[in-house]
């Protein structure tokens, strides 16, 4: 599976200990992030997770774009309520529930994806390939 990894920058740290406890699930499937996220995952946790454009904007659409597409298939996105852009539309969160694409944006439903994931409730998304 691909699975993007996001945070907000005040939920970085938290993205880097989800990352480790469960890395031996994520070691099993094609992780990606932004460019700066990627470097950060990968000194901290060793994973392999391939950087895309850093800057904000363009990230996004282009992550939005691969959701589009069906080349992406869960995404754990930890957002900071507390920024003043929180409520404004997300091209990323977007293309997910248009395409049927599940994503996580607190702690909580990260861990329940990710165990679905690990359990293989999302196989069905290879059909869509």
């Amino acid at each position: 599976m691909k699975i993007l990894l996001l945070a907000d920058t005040r939920k970085n740290e938290l993205l880097v200990n989800f990352c480790i406890a469960y890395s031996p699930i994520f070691r099993r499937h094609d992780l990606a992030s932004m460019e700066n996220t990627a470097r950060l995952l990968r000194s901290s946790t060793g994973l392999d997770v391939v950087g895309l454009s850093s800057d904000y904007t363009g990230g996004f659409d282009q992550l939005a774009s691969r959701a589009m597409f069906n080349e992406i298939d869960a995404v754990v996105y930890l957002r900071d309520p507390m920024l003043a852009y929180y409520d404004s539309p997300n091209p990323l969160l977007k293309a997910c529930d248009i395409n049927s694409i599940p994503y996580a944006t607190n702690l909580a439903t990260a861990e329940v994806l990710t165990l679905a994931v690990d359990r293989g409730d999302l196989d069905w998304r290879e059909l869509l390939k």
